[in-house]
């Protein structure tokens, strides 16, 4: 393995780079992912829907105190904003999660388009060499040159490697962001339905 490592060239060097960087930001998004998953209180969130269809407002702060889960944390910012802007609240709360959910998701993108490109440099270089071999050999020596050739190539096959192999955790972090956000959306909605609601009853009570 290190001796085809060595054999690429110089761009093996930055690609190994690239490597790292794409190993690394797939760890630490699983890691989150999992972290979220384990966090995620589905009965929590029922419960609160509830409580705020009864329009206990204190009884939601001590059920959610110490929770985790970015749900809840989106509900209550409505909850606590409600008299002024739930709507907007709850929509800054969400774009907030949401942006921790895509951090390092555009570095992951960028080093799946970089590394194949890189990639194609080194090949490029490597011929580039190959030929000046030629040129300097002449055709009486062609394994010298097919030899520079091959070797050029391993960038080429690196590079595509770390973009295939990066795609896939890359389109699955990104359907997991998709499911959140519409998530978030759906619960945000029912929220503020179950609110105007509210509102709407105590509006008839006074004018009775």
């Amino acid at each position: 393995m290190l001796d085809i490592f060595f054999k690429g060239g110089p761009v093996m060097y930055p690609l190994l780079a690239c490597s790292i960087i794409v190993l690394t930001v797939i760890i630490e998004r699983a890691i989150f992912w999992i972290g979220l998953d384990i966090n995620r209180k589905q009965s929590l969130v029922d419960d609160v829907l509830e409580l705020c269809r009864q329009g206990d407002w204190d009884m939601v702060r001590t059920k959610v105190a110490g929770s985790k889960d970015y749900m809840i944390r989106v509900l209550v910012s409505g909850v606590l904003h409600r008299d002024f802007s739930m709507a907007k609240a709850m929509e800054a709360a969400a774009a907030g999660e949401i942006k921790r959910m895509q951090r390092y998701m555009g570095l992951l993108d960028t080093m799946i388009t970089v590394a194949p490109l890189m990639g194609i440099l080194g090949t490029v270089i490597g011929i580039i060499g190959s030929f000046e071999m030629l040129g300097s050999a002449g055709i009486e020596h062609p394994q010298a040159v097919t030899a520079g050739i091959a070797q050029a190539l391993i960038t080429t096959a690196a590079g595509l490697s770390i973009a295939i192999l990066s795609v896939f955790p890359y389109n699955y972090f990104q359907s997991r962001v998709e499911s959140a956000a519409l998530a978030i959306e759906e619960y945000a909605t029912s929220l503020e339905i179950v609110y105007e609601k509210l509102m709407e009853k105590g509006l008839s009570r006074k004018d009775q």
